[in-house]
């Protein structure tokens, strides 16, 4: 035996729990305990511990102490009930259900009517005098314990049910009389005893211990196991186990059952909100077996007790300080609560909700920031397929970009343009993007790309124009010469229309229906709030003065990433670029470079205009050069094609030129290889025209009276030298350019923490640096070794596998990574104590990465336009939460 305590009982004047307790007894466990304390009406009953679970799953048996601590509090709910487990006259019936801390609706397991056999159904037809409700309860706890507990299919029964309503000509199982209900008990059990051998069993206490087994064996299921991995819920804290004396809904018409909300969960409305069924049983509501009616209908049907149902649900609002979902039972017009918790609701809801109860003094400020899950505000801000869509899933993918989008199917960049302009609405599908797809992305509704991760380039541009994307949807197979892919044997040509949830990574065939958002006025209440606790500064990553503009409507600080690459896509500009690229000498790449350095400028001065008076970092060219030319097979077709349909030799000749440089930059690891300050080093003229392009437009709106804050970051520094190297170019560049405007800029020069090197050294790059900015996708792709752009083949399965917690690339990793920022904050300040430091990969708009940047002292965290909301927001409960731990 054990002192350790495992079942606490509830109800009768005899709790020994309360909602204090859900880490011990679940949340449905703690509120029943706590609703029994506040005099409401709960059947009596008892709850097995979290504790209890975690030591069954762990040894594979009952921790000691357990099950006689279970006879004890049988005897207590007996002594309650007036009712005995067994009895033939007076049979006692429970439910068991389950109970997690965290709610985790519908994902586990709960059996009802356990208690009876065939010696009480008779007890409970005489006691009740309704030998039908009692056979009725019967088949339905057959069922149940088959499904729940031996996994028979519930379809085994219902074909059953079916087959004798055909038989007696009628249509709704409350039809079925007497005898129908004996005789499906008989053949329910007779399937019982095909499927598992054995016969159905009679004894109670195995019935309760099968079912007891059942549901903590539920907390393991797929569906609870993908449910905890999607809303991030410990894989340790297990379920709790509610045994409850039962309470009938299904004994007549002035009986019952439902499921109530004290407002409105879709759009926060004040009102009393739910559905209810006479005759019926709670799995008959929620199985949408019979249409409930409206929970209003019950004033009219049963008035006494719709007024206590209000009474207590209003209580339950006021003493809980929440909008509360309720499960009842009224048996023989007496009304009975089973459930109460805090309840599921739509984004829009969460937010009116907690802006209310603010307004009617029930929660504080900071209360209604912490109710509203960052997440949420994803769902404001982006379109969401309809849930009553009806739709085929073609194949799943990472969730790289929030929102869903509707079109045809198109499979190159060129394609989605043409088609944009006839006005159509496209979504890109491509094996990966390249930055010369960028145009295509912009003219797309949503893009789809088989390979990739949640950093990929797809994903990061698409983000950053608040597009939704699916990447590393590797179940599509793309044939681009007969343009179309298939997925799960079908075939999706060119030209036929795909719906994608870039909130979820699904991609169904066919045009769902978009619900648009709004932003609201609760919205920006509540980000004000935020606004006025949170300490972190929130920039953006933008690269067009289009995405500055929108960045600053939801709030953006300022710019902390605006990456100079994308601006040389155009169409006007890659012919340049792509000149620059392929001279042969100094001199002719300076010609290009002449051209492209007014188109440059132009860029900066949209950008600064859109930013006035807010800081903006401008990163000096970082990625490959080859990355601005055509792929190589993508040339090798073209000549192919050129030769065969009788092409032009100069035509012929110039493409081949293109081949020639293609494959002279070509890198076995690009994303290692020669970019960055690298491209700095090797040809300095060309962050020499970015710098000149910088400070004279700086100049020439700070000569209008604009206050222009700019901020020159050198990327993929690794050292203190190449930095130094870089920072002359850089710093001659403005100072003559100043010199001969006669303006003084002030501009700050720094550079990306990218690299785990640079970390460990930044005491010696801060010297020179006067702001760092980490770079956390690249410095998780070269602490962990992966590609970003393939771990997406294999980072699913890690974290399905446990290897993993979340996508690194998504969520910091806070072990590895994180500690190499640390290392890299506490070097850097301590060579120049009053260095500005931020974060400016994905993970800037991250939640958890928020905080912990929160923690670890940065001054600002920059993120994609769309999720400056999701920042401010998860700023300011970073702070909140640390008050909560002090």
């Amino acid at each position: 035996m054990t002192d350790k305590k495992f079942v606490y009982f509830f109800g009768d004047n005899q709790t020994e729990g309360s909602n204090k307790m859900k880490h011990l007894l679940g949340g449905k466990g703690a509120n029943l305990a706590e609703m029994a304390n506040l005099g409401v009406p709960v059947p009596p009953g008892f709850t097995i511990s979290t504790e209890a679970c975690v030591l069954y799953m762990k040894n594979n048996d009952y921790p000691d102490g357990m099950w006689e601590e279970i006879d004890k509090n049988i005897d207590k709910l007996e002594k309650s009930t007036g009712k005995r487990f067994g009895d033939p006259d007076n049979p006692l019936l429970t439910s068991v259900r389950s109970g997690a801390p965290i709610s985790m609706p519908g994902m586990m397991d709960t059996v009802l009517n356990l208690g009876l056999n065939d010696d009480t159904v008779k007890g409970l037809a005489k006691k009740t005098d309704n030998e039908r409700f009692a056979y009725d309860s019967y088949r339905r706890f057959i069922m149940m314990f088959s499904d729940v507990v031996l996994g028979i299919d519930t379809s085994e029964f219902e074909n059953l049910i079916q087959q004798k309503k055909d038989e007696l000509g009628v249509t709704e199982d409350t039809e079925l009389d007497t005898e129908a209900m004996k005789e499906l008990v008989d053949k329910f059990k007779a399937t019982y005893k095909d499927k598992t051998g054995s016969d159905f069993p009679q004894e109670i206490k195995q019935q309760l211990q099968m079912s007891i087994n059942a549901v903590f064996n539920s907390w393991n299921n797929d569906r609870a196991k993908k449910y905890r991995q999607l809303n991030k819920i410990s894989d340790e804290l297990g379920t709790a186990v509610n045994v409850q004396a039962m309470v009938f809904g299904n004994m007549g018409e002035t009986s019952g059952t439902g499921v109530a909300f004290t407002r409105n969960p879709a759009t926060g409305e004040q009102e009393f909100y739910g559905e209810y069924l006479t005759n019926a049983q709670g799995e008959d509501v929620v199985a949408g077996i019979r249409t409930p009616k409206p929970i209003k209908s019950l004033k009219e049907n049963m008035p006494d007790v719709y007024r206590q149902l209000d009474d207590i649900t209003q209580k339950l609002e006021q003493h809980y300080k929440d909008m509360q979902d309720i499960e009842f039972t009224i048996e023989m017009g007496t009304l009975y609560m089973l459930q109460t918790r805090n309840a599921k609701r739509t984004a829009a809801a969460a937010l009116k909700v907690a802006v209310d109860m603010v307004n009617e003094n029930l929660i504080d400020k900071k209360t209604a920031i912490m109710r509203l899950k960052p997440s949420q505000i994803d769902q404001v801000l982006h379109p969401m397929i309809d849930p009553e869509s009806e739709l085929d899933l073609l194949s799943t993918g990472l969730a790289a970009s929030p929102g869903a989008a509707v079109g045809k199917v198109v499979f190159s960049a060129e394609h989605a343009e043409e088609m944009a302009n006839k006005n159509e609405d496209i979504i890109l599908v491509r094996t990966e993007t390249s930055p010369e797809d960028i145009g295509g992305m912009h003219a797309a509704r949503g893009v789809l790309t088989v390979r990739g991760g949640m950093t990929s380039h797809a994903a990061v541009v698409a983000r950053g124009m608040g597009k939704p994307c699916v990447c590393g949807c590797d179940g599509i197979t793309i044939d681009m010469k007969k343009g179309q892919f298939t997925a799960k044997g079908y075939t999706v040509k060119e030209g036929e229309c795909i719906s994608i949830d870039g909130s979820e990574g699904k991609i169904y065939i066919g045009e769902a229906e978009l619900k648009i958002p709004t932003v609201s006025e609760e919205l920006e209440t509540m980000l004000q709030w935020a606004d006025e606790v949170r300490k972190l500064k929130v920039r953006t990553n933008a690269d067009t003065p289009e995405d500055a503009t929108l960045a600053r409507e939801f709030g953006a600080e300022g710019i902390g990433l605006c990456r100079t690459e994308h601006m040389f896509f155009g169409d006007d500009r890659i012919p340049v670029v792509r000149e620059m690229i392929m001279a042969d000498n100094k001199e002719d790449r300076e010609n290009a470079l002449q051209k492209l350095q007014p188109m440059q400028k132009d860029d900066f001065l949209a950008i600064f205009r859109a930013m006035d008076g807010y800081p903006i970092t401008i990163r000096l060219l970082d990625p490959p050069l080859h990355e601005f030319l055509p792929k190589y097979e993508e040339l090798i077709e073209k000549v192919k094609k050129l030769e065969s349909e009788g092409g032009s030799q100069e035509e012929i000749d110039k493409v081949n030129n293109l081949l020639r440089n293609v494959s002279a930059l070509t890198e076995t690891n690009p994303m290692l290889g020669h970019r960055g300050c690298r491209l700095g080093i090797t040809y300095p003229e060309i962050y020499e025209m970015q710098v000149k392009a910088i400070i004279e437009a700086a100049c020439e709106l700070t000569s209008e009276g604009m206050n222009v804050i700019p901020e020159i970051m050198i990327p993929l520094v690794s050292n203190e030298k190449e930095l130094d190297f870089v920072k002359k170019t850089v710093t001659q560049t403005a100072e003559s350019i100043m010199k001969e405007k006669c303006i003084d800029i002030s501009y700050l020069c720094g550079t990306m923490i990218e690299l785990p090197r640079a970390a460990l050294t930044a005491d010696r790059i801060a010297k020179g640096a006067e702001f760092f900015s980490f770079g956390t996708n690249d410095l998780t792709q070269t602490t962990f070794g992966f590609s970003r752009d393939d771990a997406g083949k294999f980072l699913p399965l890690y974290i399905d596998k446990g290897i993993l917690n979340n996508d690194p690339f998504a969520v910091l990793d806070q072990e590895g990574v994180g500690e190499l920022m640390k290392i890299g904050i506490d070097k850097g300040r301590s060579s120049r104590p009053d260095i500005k430091i931020g974060i400016c990969g994905e993970h800037g708009g991250d939640p958890e990465s928020i905080r912990f940047s929160y923690e670890a002292g940065l001054n600002y965290v920059s993120c994609s336009p769309y999720r400056v909301p999701i920042a401010r927001l998860a700023s300011a409960q970073a702070v909140l939460q640390e008050e909560e731990e002090d």
